[in-house]
């Protein structure tokens, strides 16, 4: 008890005699207190991302994955494939469809100047653009074309890639004008630094030589599904489709549309992936007809089918046309089409000789349900199928001019049906990609 009190009257003299001092450290201790918590979050560098990604890029030129966290378009596309608006709050088309004037809303750059008309810029070569004044911008088109709000979703730029969005550049470095890193930075302080690689090859070994810590958009995720380390998360493209293309002008396939079946119902597509796909539209599209006829695997069907087709026609190989990383799917498929005593020769090339017979490839689906380009018997160019329909040129000719979205859906649900059913090309499923992160 004696030591107690005297530790006490201790303590009690040297607050008394010090009591000055004392004030003067709190006081002291609660001001750095205050200082620290003000000027911390300047200070503060949140998290960073170290991502590679594949494919060579152009700066004007990035992956809508990148050029989507910048900025937005004029509209931008709803989860059914709807335009919203984005840069432009609303629009109208006073005339159904060649005239189109959008109202743009009060979003900034990441400059901090509001966005006017005057900034907005489309190379477009056969539409003419006026600008009234600073919150309208005309675009006046040759004829009626209803898909236009989903052409101009593409993600715009002030210069350079001044854009819009969460995410701005703080820095691009370029080797031979392609982008080699690009670095992203938000407001938060949070870094994204995307390193790019001229294949899946390159990027996996920088992801072991621990270079980046993520890689985005993997076709092939070997070796990595070994890995305990890493998260591996499935990403389907429901934009985009495997597809085997036929040369409808070809010897083999001109006139031969019970081939084309025979060969479609050969296929056993489940085994190939379960993200089956039956039409060229988006399932998530407001146009995406589910009844068409799907041909399911039946190869008593297929052969049934086939022994209608001339010997001699049945004697031609088929050559299959494909890129390495499909080479695996190529080789599936000969080994079903073979089952029908069908010869297939399977040719791996990065190009496409104009001649070839059939293509194996990835078919990207535009957001919009038009497909005029791809299969309209105009489009030498884009129609890589050579395929001509009256009756599917007059489908596509009607569903890009009418306005009235639910008389477009019947149109393109009409589009679907006989398309599938003429079978100028295979589709087979919605690819996936893989996004593979360090833990």
């Amino acid at each position: 008890m004696k030591n107690i009190r005297y530790l006490s009257r201790l303590l009690i003299t040297f607050i008394i005699r010090f009591k000055g001092l004392l004030l003067v450290g709190v006081v002291l201790g609660m001001l750095l207190y205050l200082v620290g918590y003000l000027v911390s979050p300047y200070f503060q560098t949140g998290y960073n991302r170290v991502v590679g990604i594949t494919g060579r890029y152009f700066p004007e030129e990035l992956p809508i994955i990148i050029t989507g966290e910048l900025s937005e378009g004029l509209t931008k596309i709803g989860d059914n494939g709807v335009p919203e608006p984005a840069i432009a709050s609303s629009w109208e088309t006073p005339d159904d469809g060649e005239t189109w004037i959008f109202n743009i809303g009060d979003k900034i750059w990441h400059d901090g100047a509001t966005i006017s008309s005057f900034d907005i810029r489309y190379n477009f070569t056969d539409v003419a653009i006026d600008r009234p004044d600073e919150k309208t911008i005309v675009f006046k088109l040759e004829d009626p074309y209803s898909p236009f709000p989903s052409v101009i979703s593409k993600p715009l730029f002030k210069q350079g890639l001044l854009g819009t969005g969460q995410w701005m550049v703080d820095n691009l470095t370029l080797s031979q004008n392609y982008a080699q890193e690009l670095v992203l930075k938000d407001d938060n302080k949070n870094i994204i630094r995307y390193k790019f690689y001229a294949n899946e090859s390159q990027a996996k070994t920088a992801f072991k030589l621990g270079h980046v810590n993520e890689l985005l958009d993997m076709y092939s995720i070997s070796p990595f599904d070994e890995w305990n380390s890493v998260e591996i998360v499935e990403n389907v493209k429901k934009d985009q489709i495997v597809t085997i293309f036929f040369n409808t002008q070809s010897e083999k396939f001109k006139e031969n549309r019970f081939l084309r079946q025979a060969l479609h119902y050969a296929i056993d597509k489940e085994a190939l992936s379960n993200n089956r796909a039956i039409s060229p539209i988006n399932p998530n599209s407001w146009a995406y007809n589910p009844q068409v006829k799907d041909y399911s695997y039946d190869l008593e069907r297929a052969i049934d089918m086939i022994s209608d087709v001339p010997e001699e026609e049945n004697a031609k190989p088929i050559v299959l046309t494909t890129t390495p990383p499909l080479l695996d799917v190529a080789e599936k498929i000969r080994s079903d089409w073979e089952k029908l005593g069908v010869k297939v020769n399977i040719n791996v090339s990065s190009s496409v000789d104009s001649d070839y017979s059939a293509l194996l490839t990835i078919f990207e689906i535009p957001t919009d349900p038009d497909q005029y380009q791809i299969w309209h018997s105009t489009q030498e160019v884009n129609n890589i199928s050579k395929y001509g329909s009256d009756r599917i040129d007059s489908l596509l000719e009607e569903g890009r001019s009418e306005m009235n979205i639910e008389n477009r859906r019947r149109i393109y649900i009409d589009f679907q049906r006989y398309l599938l059913e003429d079978v100028p090309a295979i589709f087979l499923y919605h690819p996936s990609y893989y996004h593979v992160i360090r833990k």
